[in-house]
C-alpha cells in the first residue's frame, strides 16, 4: 500500500492527526513530519523528501498544506495523492505578514503561551462540546514544540510563494477538505483549490473549524478513506 505522509498544521504535532493514524495505520504505513526545522517553505520542503518515502499520498493541514502544495512543486512525481485540509494556496497578505514579526518578538520575549492564547487559538475552532478539550491539546503541542519553531514557521510562512500553478498542473487523485465554519480558509479559499486541481473531490465538513481532523474525526477519516483508496 502507498504510504500516507501527514503535514501538520503551524505549532502542531503528531497529535493533531491521533484520529487518522488510528484509523489507518493498520492498512499501511503512516508517517508524520515535523515542518519546523527551517524558516523558508521550500527548505521545509526539501527536508520533508529527504526523509520521505520514495512515493507517498501527501495530507497537510493549514501550514502543512502550504508545505505539502511546495512539496508537490517540487517533485510531482513522488505524490501518489494530495489531500489539502483547511489550508490556502495563496501567498500570504500583507495586513497578515505585517503582524507576524510583533508576534515573534513577544515570542522571543518569553511570551508564546499568551501569544498562542491571544491571537492564534481563538481563531480555531467551531464551537463545541469537546472546543476547550482540544485547545489545550493546541496549546500542549505548541509549547511543546517551543519558541524557535514558531520563528522559523512564521518567517517561512510569511515568504511563501502562491502555488496556484501548481495545483492546476497536478492530475493525481486529491481531496480538498475543510470546516464549514474555518475563519483562517474560509469554504472559498477550497472552492478554488477545488477548481484548479484537474482531479479534486471538494468536502465540507460540518460542525468543524480549522481543525476537523480533532473536531470532527469520524467524518475526516471517512473522506481521507475514500481518497486513500484512489492513491
Amino acid at each position: 500500500m502507498t504510504p500516507l505522509l501527514l503535514l501538520p498544521g503551524m505549532m502542531c504535532d503528531a497529535r493533531l492527526f491521533a484520529p487518522q493514524i488510528a484509523a489507518v495505520s493498520g492498512s499501511r504505513p503512516v508517517h508524520c513530519a515535523p515542518i519546523g526545522g527551517h524558516d523558508s517553505m521550500q527548505a521545509l520542503a526539501e527536508e520533508v523528501l529527504a526523509h520521505a518515502p520514495p512515493r507517498f499520498a501527501l495530507a497537510g493541514l493549514s501550514m502543512g498544506g502550504i508545505v505539502a502544495m511546495e512539496v508537490l512543486r517540487q517533485a510531482p512525481e513522488r505524490v501518489a495523492g494530495l489531500a489539502l485540509l483547511d489550508t490556502n494556496p495563496k501567498a500570504e497578505l500583507a495586513e497578515v505578514r505585517a503582524r507576524r514579526e510583533p508576534q515573534i518578538a513577544s515570542v522571543r520575549e518569553g511570551r508564546l503561551a499568551q501569544v498562542m492564547r491571544d491571537e492564534m487559538k481563538p481563531n480555531y475552532l467551531t464551537d463545541g462540546p469537546r472546543r476547550g478539550e482540544i485547545l489545550d491539546l493546541c496549546m500542549d503541542m505548541a509549547l511543546a514544540l517551543g519558541p524557535e519553531v514558531f520563528v522559523n514557521q512564521s518567517r517561512a510562512l510569511a515568504g511563501r510563494p502562491d502555488q496556484q500553478e501548481t495545483l492546476r498542473t497536478y492530475g493525481g487523485p486529491a481531496l480538498v477538505l475543510c470546516g464549514r465554519d474555518d475563519a483562517l480558509c474560509p469554504v472559498a479559499r477550497h472552492e478554488l483549490m477545488a477548481d484548479l486541481l484537474p482531479d479534486a473531490t471538494l468536502t465540507i465538513i460540518e460542525g468543524a473549524g480549522h481543525l476537523p481532523t480533532l473536531e470532527q474525526p469520524q467524518e475526516t477519516n471517512a473522506a481521507l478513506a475514500r481518497w486513500l483508496e484512489r492513491t
